[in-house]
């Protein structure tokens, strides 16, 4: 896996120089230089986006299991992880509901919100993908680039389907007979974590009315990023609507989304960009500015998150001996019980050394019998 990551990285990064080069580093330059302030207003989006989709986290929770400060700043370290290191985009996604397991949230609640909040995130997506396919096919037919999402959206939509069986009754089963198989003589404890992980989820899943909400909540939060394209597109001179930017956005995270595993999606958002950016007559090296720019706003939040992320568990780490002396004295003490002889009496005994010496002077009569 890491091979694969390393090969598919330098090849995303040829990429990127390859497009770079191709259409002039001097004209990429200018155009970013033209965006001006609306860099700046393109990171304030992003975080605007990112606390948005923490807020669709927090929905999923039953009242009172989850905080709502929790959930943002975790979802802020989701972010900075799967944005800017190799794990494939859904590292940071595990992180985060270890971190928010640490924060009062059973581990199975977290575990399992962190999947639905994933369901709904692809969900949401998807149905965002579908409406910036139906804006291309409405505003430029239905071309080559239509075509090609439309086959993409074929292939996503039984895979999304099989995300979402895996977290009902046969995924259950699937992972229970996966464990017992490797787990070993450790079966009853990962059928326990297990069990209790699928009771939440079909708890949450059971909660219709607050999974619908976090649909809508996220759906929100994708129409917020596409003021990233908006602004910075008028910023650098090209006034597109808000529709045709919409359009920009969705099939841009749509073609993120598709590789998933190039750390960062290198070249694959360039290169889509400058495809999708090309139906309104902008020419590359604005496209490839508008993506420099969104690579900024992953930096100007992620750079923080993954900091915020350190400090996180450096109080962990912190805080766990306070947390480990507790049972270890309890340990102690229970040894110290366990050596003592216990006795019931003045005529028994369970210690093992007078056990032992009555067994010996019953010997010692039966040889003199």
């Amino acid at each position: 896996m890491k091979r694969l990551t390393t090969l598919a990285s330098i090849a995303g990064l040829c990429t990127v120089v390859g497009l770079f080069m191709s259409s002039g580093l001097e004209d990429v330059s200018a155009a970013v230089v033209s965006a001006g302030w609306g860099a700046a207003l393109v990171v304030a989006a992003r975080l605007v986006a990112v606390a948005w989709a923490g807020l669709g986290w927090y929905v999923v929770f039953p009242a009172g299991a989850a905080k709502l400060a929790d959930c943002v700043s975790l979802r802020f370290v989701r972010e900075g992880i799967n944005t800017l290191l190799p794990v494939a985009t859904v590292g940071g996604d595990f992180v985060g509901a270890r971190l928010l397991a640490k924060r009062g949230v059973t581990g199975a609640l977290a575990g399992a919100s962190m999947f639905v909040d994933l369901m709904t995130q692809a969900l949401t997506q998807l149905l965002f993908t579908v409406l910036g396919l139906a804006l291309l096919v409405m505003i430029c037919g239905d071309g080559p680039i239509a075509r090609t999402v439309e086959g993409g959206l074929a292939l996503a939509v039984p895979a999304l389907g099989a995300f979402y069986l895996i977290q009902r009754r046969a995924g259950h089963r699937l992972i229970q007979g996966l464990l017992s198989r490797f787990a070993s003589g450790r079966e009853w404890r990962a059928f326990g974590a297990i069990d209790q992980l699928y009771d939440s989820l079909r708890r949450l899943y059971g909660n219709r009315g607050r999974f619908a909400f976090a649909l809508a909540v996220h759906f929100v939060g994708w129409v917020i990023g596409t003021l990233e394209v908006y602004v910075c597109l008028r910023f650098m001179g090209y006034p597109i609507d808000f529709a045709q930017a919409l359009m920009i956005e969705s099939l841009a995270q749509a073609v993120r989304g598709a590789a998933f595993a190039v750390p960062g999606a290198l070249g694959a958002q360039e290169g889509g960009l400058i495809a999708l950016c090309g139906l309104f007559d902008i020419p590359a090296e604005a496209a490839l500015a508008l993506s420099l720019v969104k690579r900024f706003a992953d930096l100007g939040v992620g750079l923080p998150s993954l900091l915020l992320w350190h400090r996180i568990e450096a109080r962990i780490r912190a805080e766990a001996p306070d947390e480990e002396d507790a049972p270890e004295a309890e340990a102690g003490r229970k040894a110290k019980r366990i050596a003592q002889p216990v006795t019931l009496g003045p005529f028994y005994s369970y210690a093992p050394p007078r056990m032992g010496a009555r067994l010996g002077d019953g010997e010692e009569l039966k040889k003199c019998a």
